[in-house]
């Protein structure tokens, strides 16, 4: 893959989780349940999807739909975790996927593991976990266990749609009519308030935190190497509070900044890691043996 496609690549992943550290703000703007809430977001994500694909069809593989499952799964628990743990709960224990991407490069797909890859990695999660510390609550058992549940989901989506078989965009159609199906009983049970907030948000929310984000992940996964995919996306939950301190009032506490500030180094040395040792490489060349 040339270097220029993967820089692209990378742009794309780090515009995704931009996108998706949005979901904070817009669901707590927003007065409905989580699950009407995925069902608004999915339509109008699908009818985006379609317009960009240009037509209905659809390839149902068995790559496609294990991916389309996967990210269904992460997305629906991820949610329903919200609602029974702590928000800072639920991202830490989703945000275990970069661990997990780790060690299936390593144990499946012969990545050698190198000492600084591991490092940062775990920095990451270390960055997460501290980022939300002042909010943890490993209490609400079935909550935590969606939670991991969802992280483990999360990993499998970013390795299915990493692989070369699995084509992003009708993956992630599928998945979005999934979670669609899956959440319409909730648009009968739910109190659904058409104000102009809740209208406002919903559109942010479907139009960019999800429509456009996952048309470019659709895109920018098949041009990044999967670990650094899931430590790119690791800048999501440490980005979420920004603006939800911004339009919600909740601030970040000092912990939260230093571990968010541990995710965004962690995640700019791994990315500038290939670069350094290329010219570590370069200089043991020129003095010779």
């Amino acid at each position: 893959m040339a270097a220029k496609e993967r820089s692209g690549g990378r742009l794309l992943i780090l515009s995704t989780a931009l996108l998706w550290g949005l979901t904070g703000v817009c669901v707590k703007s927003i007065s409905w349940g989580p699950m009407s809430i995925i069902a608004v977001r999915s339509i109008i994500s699908l009818i985006m999807l379609f317009i960009m694909k240009g037509n209905l069809h659809l390839k149902f593989s068995r790559a496609n739909l294990f991916g389309a499952v996967m990210m269904s799964g992460a997305s629906i628990l991820y949610v329903i975790a919200i609602k029974l743990t702590t928000a800072g709960t639920a991202i830490v224990l989703q945000y275990i996927a970069p661990i997990l991407v780790f060690l299936h490069a390593v144990l499946f797909r012969g990545r050698k593991a190198k000492l600084a890859e591991v490092l940062l990695t775990f920095a990451v999660f270390g960055g997460c976990v501290l980022s939300f510390v002042d909010n943890l609550d490993f209490s609400r058992v079935l909550g935590n266990i969606l939670a991991l549940g969802s992280g483990f989901f999360y990993a499998g989506q970013i390795i299915a749609m990493n692989g070369k078989d699995c084509d992003t965009q009708d993956t992630v159609i599928i998945s979005n009519a999934m979670c669609f199906l899956a959440s319409i009983p909730f648009l009968f049970t739910d109190t659904l308030v058409f104000d102009v907030k809740n209208i406002v948000w919903l559109l942010i929310l479907a139009v960019f935190q999800y429509g456009l984000a996952n048309i470019l992940f659709s895109i920018g996964i098949k041009r990044t190497d999967p670990v650094e995919a899931s430590l790119l996306l690791s800048i999501e939950p440490v980005f979420n509070p920004i603006p939800v301190a911004i339009f919600c009032g909740e601030m970040m506490t000092p912990l939260a900044i230093v571990g968010s500030a541990i995710v965004i180094i962690a995640v700019t040395l791994h990315g500038l890691l290939p670069q350094l040792q290329e010219r570590a490489a370069l200089k043991r060349e020129r003095r010779g043996p």
